[in-house]
């Protein structure tokens, strides 16, 4: 009698030894903010295809969970311009596998989506704050509704969910940390700072408000803020606690050593394409499999398709391959 051997489930991996369990889902390329480091002219459709669609999206994840992907996270554009973001938010989370369903926006009208999204199945949110001052939170993104977004937050907190604020480290904003840090003091979110990154569309914006997220890392050190551990699905964000308040405190360096040596994630824009790296140099069309008789040959393609990975970016040398803003695949 032949003894029962379960079969070995499959992982994403490339040809330097990383696993992949974490997916960036781009639902569309629109966003209503404009950003100064992003979108300063607001969105221009410039003739991209009908993102994808409630069916092509549950094929998508379907395939990623099948090869071990424990984490999505819908991004945009700004995701919550879908009418149909809810039946998104149901499919992904109805999805076997799948542990951990996030999502990233501006917040634009959070308070009256919030309790919607958490009722689908939502189990973290991130939200872009780049100022706690209302004047310069109006002058980067064009939106005077820092208060609305406040709110928001503060029920999602009171719903029990797990609360990130992203923040883009500018040079001529490094005032902001004291403001932040006294939020930060009484309210249980984490405030990620993400270096600024160079796209196409904006290298000379990358030249004059670029700066290290190590002048921000120093600070933190000595005024007695610890290094956490990363969890086996976190993003790229090393994260430091203090006692003496709530919130956390992430930094995002991407010109830092050895950033890439940890990436656990992979994107697929609204296009369908999937993008090995966000500053790779292309995204391979997957759309034309993203049906239920192509699942086979999906994660398939998936597989052959990691083995292109690069080891790392090439941000360094001032290559930010195709992407000319964080809007055309989520950042």
């Amino acid at each position: 009698m032949t003894s029962y051997q379960p079969i070995p489930l499959q992982t994403l991996h490339d040809n330097h030894g990383r696993r992949f369990t974490y997916l960036r889902l781009s639902i569309t390329d629109v966003c209503n903010f404009r950003c100064h480091y992003c979108l300063p002219n607001g969105y221009q459709g410039d003739g991209e295809p009908e993102p994808l669609s409630l069916e092509e999206i549950q094929q998508t994840v379907t395939a990623f969970a099948a090869l071990g992907t424990r984490k999505v996270r819908i991004t945009g554009g700004e995701p919550s311009l879908r009418r149909d973001l809810i039946e998104i938010l149901q499919v992904v989370t109805a999805t076997a596998g799948i542990e951990q369903l996030a999502i990233t926006t501006n917040g634009y009208k959070l308070p009256q989506h919030i309790d919607s999204w958490a009722a689908a199945g939502l189990s973290q949110l991130n939200v872009s704050i780049d100022s706690l001052d209302a004047r310069v939170f109006k002058a980067i993104t064009g939106h005077d509704r820092l208060r609305e977004i406040l709110s928001g937050i503060e029920r999602a907190l009171e719903l029990e969910l797990p609360v990130k604020v992203n923040a883009v480290l500018l040079r001529d904003q490094l005032d902001q940390l004291p403001q932040f840090l006294a939020w930060l003091r009484h309210t249980p979110v984490t405030l990620r700072f993400i270096e600024l990154m160079q796209t196409g569309s904006q290298p000379d914006y990358f030249k004059r408000h670029h700066i290290s997220g190590d002048v921000i890392r120093q600070q933190l050190l000595q005024q007695g803020w610890q290094a956490l551990p990363r969890g086996p699905h976190a993003g790229p964000a090393q994260e430091y606690q203090h006692q003496e308040y709530a919130g956390r405190i992430g930094l995002i360096m991407p010109y830092s050593p050895n950033f890439c040596s940890s990436c656990n994630r992979l994107r697929i824009s609204a296009a369908g394409k999937l993008h090995l790296c966000l500053f790779g140099e292309q995204g391979y069309d997957l759309r034309h499999l993203l049906h239920p008789q192509h699942q086979a040959e999906l994660q398939q393609r998936l597989q052959q398709l990691l083995q292109l990975k690069a080891s790392g970016h090439d941000l360094h040398q001032g290559n930010s391959g195709a992407i000319r803003h964080f809007a055309m695949i989520g950042g």
